[in-house]
């Protein structure tokens, strides 16, 4: 021993301060993206049905969505090394709010562009709260709890992935009286409230206390002092240049699952008996011209919903489990059985592959925050600018989603599960493959529940 007290607690720093009330407000910009996210994946469809677009066609929604975090990952974590965590967080506010109240003029414009426009904006100032949030959850507190930490911040992002599609089953697929669509007239409502939200929240960060902690670099070499150290290549690191690589494909994975979720669910799930009446199938279904019930747009939109509380239990569980065993080992487990969900539906076993859907959001839910927390274990100083080239990595999200779309045009939405299955296979390599890579026996005490 060396004579040294050290900090306990979660959220105790070694200078002996406490900082869960930081904790707390950071944690809330996991709820206001996870949100604006679980709108964002029930969309689709909604340009489907308004503009007459192809599966791939309405997949440029996620490439906007995800363009925004491509594009200002870098500047974003420039930013954060210029400005701080603070000073960060407020300017990805500022810029969610523009994006959010440019739904307003671009519901009178009524063109596809407009849409993609405000997506892009919104995702860009998201970009910032990632590139900040996510690292600075890893340092408030001892550093072997890091994973459990973010994974706690990440379940709030769950909550809001819940009444995301809720509130696009409102708002996008509204009828009136007369049963007509609305929901081009309504598009805009819920983005102008997160508009709102992220004004107030912004001055709430102004007066806040947010410490500025740095970390010390596991990997300094011999005679590197600080800032020598700080400016050493992160592509040395071969934990982190994989993590790259992984987060790519699980987003890519993710955004293709949440995008089509109600295409799957309404072209390939069972019909059911036209006679089968009760609240629950009426809030979901209706009797087609066949005599059948089948799900509607709306009903898919409600049972996303139900996903994201599979997907919000997985990251509560998960985060439990992270702090008993290795991060990289529950993140290949989980892997291979996103692997083996992916082939059920894939070979479209009716209820069976419809339950995988749902199995596959539980499985998903602890994986970018633990691939996140993987790929800057041990960076110091240098966590900043990987963590702007990991949340750049989400370009996953706007790119196989359209190669997902076009396979669901051709084969239909069941077949075009393969490819979120290949994905799954690179993220389980990753898993298995972490200790060699990190040079590092394991993490444990990480925190599942933040992250896409």
């Amino acid at each position: 021993m060396d004579g040294v007290a050290r900090p306990t607690g979660l959220f105790r720093l070694e200078d002996g301060r406490n900082v869960f009330v930081t904790f707390a407000l950071v944690s809330s910009l996991f709820l206001l993206w996870g949100f604006c996210n679980g709108m964002i994946d029930v969309m689709d469809k909604h340009f489907q049905d308004e503009l007459h677009l192809t599966l791939a066609q309405s997949a440029w929604v996620q490439f906007a969505h995800y363009l925004g975090y491509f594009l200002m990952a870098l500047p974003a974590g420039w930013l954060a090394t210029k400005l701080g965590y603070k000073g960060g967080i407020i300017a990805g506010l500022l810029m969610v709010a523009a994006g959010g109240f440019w739904f307003i003029p671009a519901t009178g414009i009524a063109q596809f562009w407009a849409f993609l426009l405000g997506v892009c904006v919104i995702a860009a100032g998201l970009t910032f709260l990632e590139t900040i949030a996510n690292p600075y959850t890893t340092v408030l507190g001892p550093r072997e709890s890091a994973a459990t930490r973010i994974n706690l911040a990440q379940s709030c992002n769950g909550i809001g992935w819940i009444f995301g599609p809720i509130a696009g089953r409102q708002f996008f697929y509204s009828i009136n009286a007369a049963g007509e669509k609305t929901g081009a007239q309504t598009l805009w409502i819920p983005y102008a409230a997160v508009g709102v939200v992220v004004l107030v929240l912004a001055v709430v960060f102004f007066f806040a206390k947010v410490p500025d902690i740095r970390t010390r670099d596991d990997y300094q070499l011999a005679g590197d002092d600080e800032e020598t150290a700080r400016k050493r290549s992160i592509w040395t690191q071969p934990h982190f240049v994989m993590a790259v690589a992984a987060q790519f494909f699980y987003v890519a994975a993710q955004a293709g699952i949440f995008s089509f979720f109600i295409n799957y669910m309404t072209s390939q799930t069972p019909v059911m008996p036209g006679s089968w009446d009760s609240w629950m199938l009426d809030a979901v279904t209706a009797v087609g011209p066949d005599g059948f019930r089948h799900i509607t747009d709306g009903g898919a939109a409600t049972l996303a919903s139900l996903g994201f509380v599979f997907f919000l239990a997985g990251r509560f569980s998960g985060a439990a489990i992270l702090k008993k065993c290795a991060a990289h080992k529950v993140l290949w487990v989980y892997a291979v059985a996103n692997v083996a969900l992916c082939a059920v539906v894939f070979l479209k076993l009716g209820w069976i592959s419809v339950a995988a859907v749902f199995a596959s959001y539980f499985f998903m839910s602890i994986m970018f925050p633990t691939i996140f927390a993987l790929g800057i274990h041990g960076l110091g100083g240098r966590a900043k600018r990987a963590s702007a080239y990991i949340v750049m990595a989400i370009m996953g999200g706007a790119i196989v989603p359209k190669v997902m779309g076009a396979v669901g045009d051709h084969y239909g939405m069941s077949k075009a599960f393969i490819v979120p299955l290949c994905c799954f296979l690179f993220v389980a390599w990753y898993g298995y493959s972490w200790t060699r890579l990190s040079k590092t026996d394991g993490l444990v005490g990480l925190a599942a529940n933040k992250g896409h």
